[in-house]
C-alpha cells in the first residue's frame, strides 16, 4: 500500500472512531431536566406556574415567547457569528486568546452560545481541558439541533441567580412578566445576569446589577442595537429590588389541567374573570356559613365540556382546604333523582303526568321516609321529581333495576362507591344518596342531561375541546327524556329572593335539583343553566355533619349567583347570556332586584301546605281562587313561575287546570320574594 493509500486509510480510521465515539459519547441533552410549567386561562392570560419537583424556576425557552428585541441583543453580546458557525468560533476564540494575553487578564472566554449551552449541560472547572471538551461536546450539539433549538435550550438553562434557571423565570421573578416583551433596561439587565449570576443579583446586589447592566447597553449601543438614548434611559432606570411571587391562582383547576398531559406550558379551558368569580363567591358564602366549612364548585360548557371554572375549595386557608374537594367522593343525596326517571321514561313505564303513590312502603328490609316524615298521596311524577319525594323515587329506581342505573352512570363516566355491603352491590337506597359520586362526576351527569342525555368526560386543556366537541359520547338518557326532565326542573321553586327566571330578558331557565345526605354532611345544588352546567358542594372537609342545613337552603342560592356572574362573563356562549337583568329592564316588569333589608312579602291565602279543591259542583267548574298577601307596595303573583291573571277589579286569580302539587310566589316591588306550597285536589263535590 502507498503511501498515499495509507494516509487515506488513516484518516477515515480517524473520521471512523470519531463517528463512533460521538454514537458512544452523545452530549447529555436529557440533563436539561424537568422543566417548569405556566397554565393560563382559555385566552392566555397567565393562571399559576409550577417548579420542577426540586423546586426550581426552568421555563421551556419558547422563542415564540420571548421578545425578538432581545435575542437579537443576545447574539450581539454573546455570539454574533451563532448563525453561521457550527459550534466553535474560531475566529472569535483567537481574538478573546489575543485581548487576554495583550491585557495580562482574561477578557472574554470566546465561548459561543453553543459552547456555554454544553458546559451548562456538563457544569466542570474553568480550565483549558474544561474548553477542549466544550468544543467537541458544541459540534455533537451541533449535528443533533437546529440554531434554534440550540438557542431554546440556551434559554432554558442559563442561570440567573437562586434557583431562577432561564430568561422567562428571570423576567416573571424580578418583572412580574412574561418575557416576550421587554424593555430596553430589561433586555440590558437579562443579558448582565447570567456572566454572573450570584454576584449581580438585583435582590441582593442591586449595584453590582446596575453596573452590568449599564455595561451591557453601551456594548449594545457599539453594535449598534441601542441608541444614545437608550443608553441613558437604560441609565436612568431602576433595578428591581426583590423577586416577584410567580402566578398562582386557580389553584386546584391548573393542577388538573397540567396533570391532563404533556408536562409544559398549558392553556387551560378556564376563564379568568368567571374562576376569579366563582373562587369569591365560595369564600363568601364559606366565611358566612362557620369557620369549618367548605364550599366547592364546577361550571362546565356543556357543547365541549370544558371547565370554565372550579373552586376545589373555598379557600386553602381553611380546613381541609388544601384538598380538591370537587375530587372527593360524597353522598349525593337527591341529586340522582332526575336520572332516574329519565332512565324510567325511557322505558316507558312512566311520564311526566304519570301518578305515583307516596305512602309508607316497605322493599324487603329497606323503608324510605320523606325528608319531612310526611307522605302525600297519589302525586304526578313531575311533582315528586320537583319536590324530591323520596318514596316515589324509590318506587321508580325499583323499576329500573338498581344494578341497570349503575350501570348506566358508570358507563357515562360517574360510577357510584357503594358500601354497606360484602358485594358492594346496588340497592335502592342509592336513589337517596347511598353511593359516593364526586362533583365532577356530577358534572358530567348534568352536562349530559343539557346535551340531549350524551355522556362526554369533562376537559381541562383547550386545545382538546374541538375533539371531545365531535366525538359521539355515551347515551345516558334519551333525547326525549333528557328534555323532559330539563322542563320539570325549570318549574322547580327558586331560592328565596330571586325574581323569577321568566321575568328576565333573554335569559334560560335554570333547571336545577338540590341534595342534602345523610345526617346533613352534604347539601348540594346542581343544574343546567343554558350551556352551563353547574355543580356547587357545600360541607365540612372532615365529612362532619352540619344540623339542619339543606341543599336547598345553602347550595341552591350560590348556583343561582354563579349562574348569574356565568352570564355576565361568558356573553359570547349562547344561551347563558342575559341571564343578568338589568335595573330597567326590572322596573319595566313591575320587579326590582334590589334585596333590601325589608322584610318580604307576606303571603296571607292560600297557607302553606293548604290542600286546596278545585272540582266541579253539578257539573260546573268551580271559581279559581283570588289570592291574598301584604307588603310594600303591589304583589305580582306567579304559580310554578308563570304569572296569575288578573281579574276586572285588578284582583290576582288563579284557577288550577290538574291535580297536584303547586308553589304559588309573591313578588313585591322590591323584588323581595315568599312562595308557599300547596296541593290541588279535583273531582266532583
Amino acid at each position: 500500500m502507498g503511501p498515499g493509500r495509507r494516509l487515506l486509510a488513516g484518516f477515515a480510521l480517524l473520521v471512523g472512531a470519531a463517528f463512533a465515539l460521538d454514537a458512544l459519547l452523545p452530549p447529555p441533552l436529557e440533563r436539561a431536566g424537568e422543566i417548569s410549567a405556566l397554565v393560563t386561562d382559555r385566552a392566555g392570560k397567565p393562571l399559576r406556574a409550577f417548579p420542577t419537583n426540586d423546586g426550581r424556576w426552568r421555563f421551556h425557552g419558547d422563542l415564540d415567547k420571548i421578545d425578538p428585541e432581545f435575542i437579537e441583543a443576545l447574539i450581539r453580546v454573546e455570539d454574533k457569528r451563532f448563525r453561521q458557525h457550527h459550534g466553535t468560533d474560531w475566529t472569535g476564540m483567537v481574538r478573546a486568546a489575543v485581548d487576554s494575553a495583550l491585557s495580562g487578564r482574561v477578557v472574554s472566554g470566546g465561548s459561543t452560545i453553543t459552547m456555554q449551552t454544553a458546559r451548562m449541560l456538563e457544569p466542570r472547572r474553568r480550565n483549558i481541558g474544561s474548553k477542549l471538551i466544550e468544543i467537541v461536546r458544541a459540534h455533537q450539539i451541533e449535528r443533533r439541533l437546529s440554531k434554534d433549538e440550540i438557542l431554546a435550550l440556551y434559554l432554558t438553562l442559563t442561570p440567573y441567580g437562586g434557583n431562577l434557571e432561564g430568561v422567562r423565570a428571570a423576567s416573571w421573578s424580578y418583572f412580574g412578566h412574561e418575557a416576550d416583551r421587554l424593555t430596553d433596561d430589561e433586555i440590558a439587565l437579562l443579558i448582565a445576569l447570567p456572566q454572573s449570576p450570584e454576584a449581580r443579583r438585583p435582590d441582593r446586589r442591586p449595584e453590582q446589577a446596575a453596573k452590568a447592566r449599564d455595561w451591557v447597553a453601551k456594548k449594545l449601543a457599539m453594535y449598534g442595537v441601542f441608541s444614545a438614548d437608550d443608553v441613558a434611559d437604560v441609565a436612568a432606570s431602576g433595578v428591581p429590588g426583590r423577586r416577584r411571587d410567580f402566578p398562582d391562582r386557580a389553584w386546584h383547576g391548573t393542577a388538573k389541567a397540567l396533570a391532563s398531559g404533556p408536562r409544559g406550558d398549558v392553556r387551560s379551558t378556564l376563564d379568568a374573570g368567571l374562576q376569579a368569580e366563582v373562587e369569591r363567591i365560595a369564600l363568601t358564602q364559606a366565611e358566612a356559613a362557620g369557620a369549618d366549612v367548605q364550599v366547592a364548585a364546577l361550571v362546565i360548557h356543556i357543547p365541549t365540556r370544558a371547565v370554565r371554572a372550579i373552586a376545589g375549595s373555598a379557600s386553602r386557608e381553611r380546613p381541609g382546604g388544601w384538598l380538591d374537594l370537587t375530587a372527593q367522593a360524597r353522598s349525593p343525596g337527591s341529586t340522582l333523582k332526575p336520572f332516574i326517571y329519565g332512565m324510567a321514561f325511557d322505558d316507558g313505564s312512566a311520564a311526566p303526568d304519570t301518578l305515583i303513590s307516596d305512602l309508607p312502603r316497605r322493599f324487603a328490609a329497606y323503608q324510605p321516609e320523606n325528608f319531612d316524615r310526611m307522605f302525600r298521596g297519589d302525586v304526578r311524577v313531575s311533582d315528586a321529581l320537583q319536590h324530591s319525594l323520596n318514596v316515589p323515587a324509590v318506587m321508580m329506581l325499583d323499576k329500573v333495576g338498581p344494578d341497570r342505573f349503575v350501570s348506566q352512570l358508570s358507563l357515562a363516566g360517574a360510577s357510584p362507591r357503594i358500601a354497606g355491603s360484602a358485594s358492594h352491590q346496588a340497592g335502592l337506597a342509592i336513589a337517596l344518596g347511598g353511593a359516593g359520586l364526586t362533583a365532577r362526576e356530577l358534572a358530567v351527569l348534568y352536562s349530559a342531561l343539557g346535551d340531549k342525555g350524551i355522556a362526554k368526560p369533562l376537559v381541562w386543556r383547550a386545545d382538546e375541546e374541538t375533539a371531545v366537541h365531535d366525538q359521539p359520547g355515551q347515551r345516558l338518557i334519551g333525547e326525549a327524556s333528557a328534555d323532559e326532565i330539563i322542563r320539570i326542573l325549570q318549574n322547580g321553586p327558586t331560592p328565596a329572593g330571586r325574581v323569577p327566571g321568566r321575568l328576565t330578558e333573554n335569559a334560560p331557565q335554570i333547571a336545577f335539583k338540590t341534595g342534602t345526605s345523610y345526617g346533613y354532611r352534604d347539601a348540594w345544588a346542581a343544574g343546567v343553566a343554558g350551556d352551563l352546567a353547574i355543580v356547587v358542594w357545600m360541607g365540612r372537609a372532615d365529612g362532619a355533619p352540619r344540623p339542619g342545613v339543606t341543599g336547598g337552603d345553602a347550595a341552591l342560592p350560590i348556583l343561582f349567583e354563579i349562574a348569574d356572574r356565568a352570564a355576565h362573563h361568558l356573553r359570547d356562549t349562547g344561551q347563558a347570556r342575559g341571564r343578568l337583568t338589568s335595573e330597567k329592564q326590572l322596573k319595566s316588569k313591575g320587579a326590582i332586584r334590589d334585596f333590601a333589608a325589608a322584610a318580604p312579602p307576606q303571603i296571607l291565602f292560600p297557607p302553606s301546605e293548604a290542600e286546596l279543591w278545585a272540582g266541579t259542583v253539578d257539573g260546573k267548574q268551580a271559581r279559581g281562587f283570588v289570592l291574598a298577601g301584604r307588603g310594600e307596595g303591589q304583589l305580582s303573583w306567579y304559580v310554578d313561575g308563570a304569572p296569575c291573571d288578573i281579574d276586572d277589579a285588578g284582583a290576582p286569580v288563579w284557577s288550577p287546570t290538574r291535580e297536584g302539587f303547586y308553589t304559588v310566589t309573591a313578588v313585591d316591588a322590591a323584588g323581595r320574594a315568599s312562595r308557599v306550597r300547596v296541593r290541588v285536589l279535583t273531582g266532583p263535590a
